[in-house]
């Protein structure tokens, strides 16, 4: 099988983020191959590879290439840095040790569409590696690899970095757009959609990808469609970096196939759960996904394939893979009410089910905890979170809704507990 470490290449090669180093290794090579080639070969291959996008959605990543009008004289790229998800901290590692490798991909990606600049959105906790990222970009562009006449191809596309200031709700693509063109970071009404005139970046069509996405893609132009998917799953190929944090032994990013078992990344690679404690719970996509319910450490359900499709069949999915244990001790009522007040925090307030619905489910579960609760406040929490669902403006209201629907489904014990004064009571602190 091919090299595993497909994104983080500093595993078999020393200081990589440098360019001398990441030249010496092939770097930038792809870029050249695909300069040869027609912008919609490069496209064909990438959808050809069945590459899926890698920042919670999976969408196939040459789809999306496709949908921007070849016709727009002026069109972007727009790599999604903003890495705020919980329990997510994939991306910051590409940024740190694979860099170049980034670049090389968001550049093919602007070839493939015939765009006039890439722009590297950056969470605004992440201003150390923007300044690092500059400087990567800036040794690119002094061996003529980024800006005018790339690889004396004469097609001229810059890369430039922006920070944001820290909104989870700007890891939303459209919330995203609005902060780089330095509005308010809210979600827009669509359509139209980004990839359409009026709908990307100052208006012009725009393609926006994870970072691990694109980091996939100089691999692919390498290696060829075929080879790419030899690795990983018919229908999620390639690797993926999964963040496991929680109660595990050795908590941090694995990059492995798609299809490799929850129970091989957790018992194998993380090295099982915690202090010998028994497993209770997943959230296989940080705070926004389903939490899972286990019955232990010898659940048949850990030999589920880690793929998109495979977690949507046991209720769940599998977004960004930030991978979130929880052991026997966990009380879900607690982590319900935790993940509330990061999404009512989060909420930017534009529209009213999220705003409001996160405040009030907010507020119940905190006399929930307390002690203070009857069984209405269970029933109310539950309606308020199905009300919020497929009436927002983007997903975080949906996000918000998840944890109250499948903590009460899949752990109702916990909630009973709180009720019937056998837990202690609590106060869960804000932010």
């Amino acid at each position: 099988m091919a090299n595993l470490n497909i994104i983080y290449r500093e595993k078999d090669v020393p200081n990589i983020h440098e360019l001398p180093v990441y030249l010496k290794h092939g770097g930038y090579d792809a870029l050249k191959k695909a300069l040869k080639m027609k912008p919609a070969e490069v496209i064909d291959l990438v959808k050809a590879s069945n590459l899926r996008g890698r920042g919670g959605a999976g969408f196939p990543t040459g789809v999306k290439w496709s949908f921007i009008p070849q016709s727009e004289p002026v069109k972007y790229v727009v790599v999604n840095a903003d890495e705020s998800e919980t329990g997510t901290f994939k991306d910051r590692q590409i940024i740190e040790n694979n860099p170049h490798q980034l670049i090389e991909g968001s550049l093919i990606a602007a070839w493939a569409i015939q765009a006039t600049a890439v722009y590297i959105y950056l969470r605004g906790e992440f201003w150390d590696l923007a300044q690092s990222l500059d400087q990567h970009i800036e040794d690119a562009r002094k061996k003529g690899l980024v800006g005018d006449n790339i690889a004396g191809s004469g097609w001229n596309c810059m890369v430039y970095t922006h920070l944001g200031a820290g909104a989870y709700i700007c890891g939303e693509e459209s919330a995203l757009l609005e902060s780089l063109e330095g509005k308010l970071g809210m979600p827009r009404v669509r359509p139209p959609f980004p990839a359409n005139k009026g709908g990307g970046l100052y208006g012009e069509p725009s393609v926006i990808n994870n970072v691990e996405t694109l980091t996939n893609v100089p691999w692919i132009i390498n290696n060829g469609a075929d080879e790419y998917k030899k690795i990983g799953t018919e229908q999620s190929p390639g690797t993926k970096v999964f963040c496991v944090s929680g109660h595990v032994e050795k908590p941090g990013n694995y990059e492995l196939p798609l299809g490799t078992t929850l129970r091989e990344l957790l018992f194998t690679h993380a090295g099982g759960i915690a202090n010998g404690k028994q497993l209770k719970g997943v959230l296989p996509s940080g705070g926004s996904g389903p939490v899972i319910r286990f019955a232990g450490n010898d659940d048949p359900l850990l030999d589920t394939p880690m793929t998109y499709e495979d977690f949507a069949k046991i209720g769940s999915i599998l977004g960004s893979a930030s991978i979130i244990v929880m052991d026997e001790d966990t009380d879900m009522t607690w982590v319900a009410a935790k993940i509330t007040k990061f999404f009512k925090h989060e909420s930017c307030g534009k529209c009213t089910p999220c705003r409001e619905g996160t405040y009030w489910l907010d507020k119940t579960l905190d006399r929930i905890m307390s002690g203070q609760g009857q069984e209405k406040d269970v029933d109310l929490i539950a309606s308020v979170a199905r009300n919020m669902q497929g009436v927002t403006l983007c997903a975080l209201g949906e996000f918000a809704a998840n944890p109250i629907i499948y903590t009460i489904k899949n752990f109702p014990e916990d909630f009973k507990a709180r009720l019937d004064g056998t837990a202690a009571p609590v106060v869960v602190a804000g932010h």
